[in-house]
Parts: C-alpha cells; sequence; structure tokens
C-alpha cells in the first residue's frame, strides 16, 4: 500500500465528534455533584484494564431527600463513542444490566436536601468481558429517562506505546507549544491494514476537545508506527490550572477572596480570586483539570457537605463578541450553558455562577466558538514549561472481529 493512499483512507476514516469538556455528563436538573474516581485516586482517569483489580467509584446527588430508584445500563462503544451494533450483549458483558443502585444516604445538617448515591463498577453483578469504550447510563427507573452517563475505557495492553514530549516544535523553540512524540509496536499482534484496523488517539491532560485523531505516522513498519515532529501532534502548552477550595463555606480559604451567607436565599456563596491576563509562567502545583469533593473536616463527605454557589469572574482585555468564554474542568458535566460567562458592559467582566459541592476544584478558562471549536483564551497565555499530563490510546480491530478493542495506553508526564 503507498504512502498517499495511507494517509488519506486513515484521515477519511476518522469520524469526527462534537468536542466536551468531560467524560461524563449530567442530563437531570435534579442531579448535581456527578464525581468518578478510580481506584481511590481522584487524578487518575477512568481508563481500567481488563480483568484486574481497577475499579472506579460512582457518586452523585438528588437535590431532595425523597428516594428514587436509579438503575444502571452498560453499552459498548467504538472508538468515536458510536454504540456498537450486531453483537450480543453475553458477548461483551458479564452478569446483568439493569441492575439498581442500592447504596445511598440523606444528607444531614445541610442547607441543601439532597440524597447521595453511590455505585462500585465493575462488581459482580456488572462487569466488561472485552476492551474498548464502554457507556454508563443511569436512569430513574420511574421514568425511564436517563439521568447521567459516565464514559469508560478498558485496556487490555496487547501492544506497546511509547510517549515524549518536547518544547522544540516546528511551530517555535520554547515558545508557547508542546510537541508529543509517539511509537506504537504491534508486539506481534497481526496488523495486515493498519489504516482499517487502528485508530489512534491523543490527548491532553483527559480533554475531550482538544483531542488529536487520525493523525498519520512518519513512519510505518511491519512491527509498528512511529510519530516524530509531527505537526498534527502539536499541542498549546496553556498555563497551569486556577484552583481554589471551599472546604467550610462559613471562611474564605485556599484561592477564595470572598464567602457569605445569604439569609433571605438561605444559600452560601463564595467568589474565587478573579481571573486576570497571566503575561508569564509561574509554577502553581495543580491538578490538571481534576476535583475532589471534601470538606474541613474530612469526614462524612458524601452526606454532610454543603452546596455552595460559586461566583467566577474574569477581567479581560477586551469583549469577545465572535465567540463564547467558558469554564473548563473535569467537573463541567452539567449542560454546556451552566459554564458559557455572561459578559458585563458595566464593569468589563465575565461573570458565572454554578452551584457546587464542598471540594477541592481546578478550572481554566477557554474560548469557544459557535461551532463549538476550542481555543485557549488570550488572557491564560500558553508557555512551554506548563506541566501537562498527555494520553495516548491506541483502538485495534482485528481481522474477523466485530468490535474495536483498546489494546494500548500510555500516560506521561511533562515536567
Amino acid at each position: 500500500m503507498s504512502r498517499p493512499f495511507y494517509i488519506i483512507l486513515l484521515i477519511c476514516s476518522t469520524i469526527l465528534v462534537q468536542p466536551s469538556m468531560a467524560w461524563h455528563r449530567v442530563l437531570s436538573p435534579d442531579i448535581r455533584g456527578l464525581q468518578v474516581v478510580k481506584n481511590s485516586d481522584f487524578e487518575d482517569l477512568p481508563v481500567l484494564q481488563l480483568g484486574s483489580s481497577d475499579f472506579v467509584t460512582i457518586g452523585f446527588d438528588e437535590l431532595s431527600h425523597n428516594y428514587r430508584r436509579y438503575t444502571y445500563r452498560l453499552e459498548l462503544c467504538t472508538p468515536d463513542w458510536t454504540p456498537v451494533e450486531g453483537l450480543f450483549e453475553s458477548d461483551w458483558l458479564s452478569g446483568f444490566n439493569g441492575l439498581p443502585i442500592e447504596d445511598y444516604e440523606n444528607s444531614v445538617n445541610t442547607t441543601t436536601l439532597y440524597t447521595h448515591y453511590r455505585l462500585r463498577f465493575p462488581n459482580a453483578g456488572c462487569r466488561p468481558r472485552l476492551s474498548g469504550n464502554y457507556r454508563l447510563h443511569i436512569s430513574d427507573d420511574e421514568t425511564g429517562d436517563d439521568v447521567a452517563v459516565v464514559e469508560l475505557r478498558v485496556v487490555e495492553p496487547l501492544m506497546n506505546v511509547g510517549l515524549s514530549v518536547t518544547t522544540n516544535t516546528d511551530l517555535d523553540h520554547n515558545g508557547r507549544y508542546q510537541q508529543v512524540a509517539m511509537t506504537v509496536n504491534y508486539n506481534g499482534l497481526r496488523v495486515t491494514r493498519p489504516s482499517e484496523q487502528l485508530r489512534v488517539l491523543v490527548q491532553q491532560n483527559g480533554r475531550e476537545d482538544n483531542m488529536k485523531r487520525g493523525v498519520s505516522p512518519d513512519f510505518i513498519t511491519a512491527e509498528g508506527l512511529r510519530w516524530e515532529h509531527n505537526k498534527g501532534l502539536i499541542f498549546d502548552a496553556g498555563n497551569e490550572y486556577h484552583k481554589f477550595e471551599v472546604l467550610d463555606p462559613s471562611h474564605p480559604t485556599m484561592g477564595l477572596d470572598i464567602t457569605r451567607w445569604d439569609e433571605t436565599t438561605r444559600t452560601w456563596h463564595a467568589w474565587p480570586l478573579p481571573v486576570e491576563e497571566r503575561r508569564s509562567y509561574v509554577y502553581d502545583e495543580d491538578a490538571d483539570g481534576s476535583f475532589l469533593q471534601r470538606n474541613s473536616d474530612n469526614y462524612e463527605i458524601d452526606n454532610t457537605s454543603e452546596y455552595v454557589f460559586i461566583h467566577y469572574r474574569f477581567a479581560p482585555r477586551r469583549h469577545y463578541a465572535d465567540a463564547d468564554v467558558i469554564l473548563s474542568g473535569h467537573w463541567t458535566t452539567e449542560q454546556p450553558e451552566q459554564y458559557v460567562m455572561d459578559y458585563d458592559e458595566e464593569t468589563n467582566t465575565y461573570n458565572a455562577t454554578v452551584l457546587q459541592k464542598l471540594g477541592y476544584y481546578n478550572y481554566m478558562l477557554l474560548l469557544q466558538d459557535l461551532d463549538g471549536t476550542t481555543h485557549t483564551l488570550p488572557e491564560e497565555g500558553s508557555f512551554f514549561q506548563t506541566e501537562n499530563r498527555y494520553q495516548a490510546y491506541v483502538y485495534y480491530l482485528g481481522n474477523g472481529e466485530r468490535s474495536w478493542r483498546l489494546v494500548g495506553f500510555q500516560e506521561i508526564t511533562f515536567k
């Protein structure tokens, strides 16, 4: 197969999907505080090794003390999250779908009433048989409607994946970009038509909105693929995430400017420090967009933590009339319009208010075009020194197989 024909096939075979800020989505206004934690480490992405002891804990709150019967259903998907057809459920699922979530408890001594629901997955009643992409639907059993969706990747490490990052790119040297280099070794797995049998994705900090898809390799051999100084794998380096903790709403903590109790509405409010232009790079340890629900006592977090209205503020260079300024982080799982900041012409500031549970939060601001494309916000800056985590995923469709398997995964931190 000639190299130009291979490149055309690889590019054309990649299906573009609408970018999103987070892996998971809340679909009901009554649901808040969705969090998915892998192996008790809130910074880990939900990528589980097939047949291992890996697990995720899924937690969310329904804003009342009225019990709702929620069930969960697993769905196998392609690399672009299209549901797989042509397979029996028993081919990829061990156990049953439609099981109830039985671990729940009411909030105690909180101004906002809620019931916390918790699910550990995989479990004895439901676990995947195959590697690949899985969408876990959480549904209200009474209405049949989905209230939340959790997206997981399950990997069987059959191929070897190598990653490295440099700040020497074809666009600049030690400027605003970072260059990813990658190798994929088939490790004996049979690949006769790489353009048809492989899908390779590269992420920065687990983000879906700027993921690189269908980037043609620079070198193709019988043993594998290699990308070196490939323009398709150049990322904006960006900047460190903003961070704050709201652990006790009665007083400011890290990254907070003001906290206040509103007697009229009987609600707590907090204002993180305003986002201002960052002209130079200053290292500040962050969690690359992750978040962790917790309180000042770090005790009975799930059902004693308050909900607080968080007021985000941004002082821009100018009003971006042709694009939206949005909040982005792993916690931005609810309706996207919640995270679009409103411009106030009187104060020349962007503002957004989001109801969030007590905890530690990371976020960044992005520019978003009308078509959903995101860009680095000029005021945030992009600096080659920025610490970022990069992830690579390799999907494989074997001869005669009917589903894409995730056969390679690698993560590297650039410091």
